[in-house]
């Protein structure tokens, strides 16, 4: 049986152009946050060889600046830039927008500092009054004084952080 020379030399000739990619690609190098293929740029840098799979590697987006190259965003916080198109609050109405605002906080406030006041009775220095099933039961004891003390600095955060809300709110002049 005689087999015709050009279906097998097409057909070798196909599976050694599909094999080619495969075998000619290039090492690729790590250069910190970079990646390479170039060997030489690689070896004068440094570069560590990478093994295994192919990379993908997607450029990020670059922050919004104004046409002077500046950033928007300012360096206190109060003074924030609101958009064009955000709808205009006269004076009087922002006035009273703030002073229900101030309102509010100095309420939970006053709350907050009563419960801090309660927590510190309570805790009392760091050892509490034992409870009846807490005798028997010491580690009941350790942990309800251990969430004790982790309520009263969750409880000076809250506290600090409405005074700097507070503090963020034009004055009630």
């Amino acid at each position: 049986m005689k087999f015709p020379i050009f279906p097998t030399v097409f057909f070798l000739g196909m599976s050694l152009v599909t094999l080619l990619p495969a075998v000619a690609q290039d090492s690729i190098f790590r250069c910190g946050n970079e990646y390479t293929n170039n060997a030489a740029d690689a070896k004068a840098r440094g570069c560590k060889t990478l093994q295994g799979g192919n990379i993908t590697v997607i450029q990020g987006t670059k922050p919004a600046s104004t046409a002077s190259g500046v950033r928007l965003a300012s360096s206190s916080p109060s003074a924030a830039v609101s958009p064009s198109s955000a709808p205009r609050v006269d004076a009087s109405e922002q006035r009273n927008r703030d002073t229900g605002a101030r309102a509010i906080l100095e309420t939970e406030l006053k709350r907050t500092e009563a419960r801090h006041a309660e927590l510190l009775k309570e805790y009392n220095n760091g050892e509490p009054e034992k409870m009846g099933s807490e005798a028997r039961n010491y580690q009941k004891y350790i942990d309800r004084v251990a969430e004790l003390k982790a309520s009263l600095a969750r409880n000076d955060e809250d506290i600090a952080g409405l005074k700097r809300e507070m503090a963020r709110l034009p004055s009630n002049k």
